[in-house]
């Protein structure tokens, strides 16, 4: 088996809100992916006296302990546990009911030798590459498919689309959301390799339209999942100012997760 990590802020001077693990039991019978991208809040607070690494760190290390040590549990009751379990841990000082308490997109996957289980949440992707080559990315596109006048500031977001039926969905403090993720399951021998990439990743394809996911999955597998970001990080260097008001950070979090069975 193959596994290769890399992860970069966006920003040197900022902590990095992303976070990944690969869990492979002393068994040697199957493992777990938990990649998270944490939603950097606006200025105007969160409600929360923690930050968001404060968060994905807790989420991310339940999440990869239930999804490694219990392998029985479903993904989406996994989810729903590890959100449960962050959340106790800041309920009494903090205001979880805030739309902006801290919050991550969710990418896991995990497999034994039998099947490969998956589930994402919110607008980082996995994508899983067949046998013969053919790669299929699973995709959360709820926020994809709102008008572009709806998401014209965090504000309008928070109050009317985050974490609301009709927009779309983060792990927050509600464990319900868990349901709401798209999960599925495929037979071991129909995956051959799959990667998950935090939307800073992936912006080689769905801001700067490089290639598509056959062709970022086999930049990955190729030259790495460290060889995406830097190519990513040049892309963003070099976008004229002219257009890069209005379509988000100049610069994210990127984080990329290989395995290869």
């Amino acid at each position: 088996m193959r596994t290769e990590l890399a992860s970069e802020p966006g920003d040197a001077g900022r902590p990095n809100e992303d976070f990944a693990s690969v869990g492979l039991p002393a068994s040697g019978q199957g493992g777990a992916l938990v990649v998270l991208d944490g939603v950097t809040p606006p200025k105007a607070g969160t409600g929360c006296l923690h930050s968001v690494p404060w968060y994905t760190a807790r989420l991310g290390g339940a999440l990869t302990e239930l999804t490694v040590s219990l392998p029985d549990v479903p993904l989406v009751e996994a989810l729903s546990s590890a959100i449960a379990r962050t959340a106790a841990a800041h309920a009494s000082t903090c205001d979880l009911s805030h739309p902006r308490t801290p919050q991550a997109t969710v990418v896991v996957a995990r497999w034994d030798p039998d099947t490969v289980e998956y589930l994402v949440l919110s607008d980082s992707a996995l994508l899983l590459e067949s046998p013969d080559g053919a790669v299929t990315p699973v995709l959360d596109d709820r926020l994809a498919l709102l008008p572009r006048s709806a998401l014209a500031t965090d504000a309008v977001v928070d109050a009317t689309l985050r974490n609301k039926e009709g927009g779309f969905f983060t792990a927050a403090a509600d464990p319900s959301v868990a349901r709401l993720a798209v999960t599925g399951a495929l037979p071991r021998r129909e995956v051959r390799a799959l990667a998950a990439l935090t939307d800073g990743a992936t912006r080689w394809v769905e801001r700067f339209e490089e290639g598509d996911w056959t062709d970022c999955f086999l930049l990955v597998r190729k030259e790495g999942p460290q060889a995406l970001v830097d190519r990513v990080r040049t892309l963003e260097r070099a976008e004229s100012p002219a257009t890069f008001p209005g379509r988000g950070k100049r610069h994210d979090d990127a984080t990329v997760v290989y395995v290869e069975f």
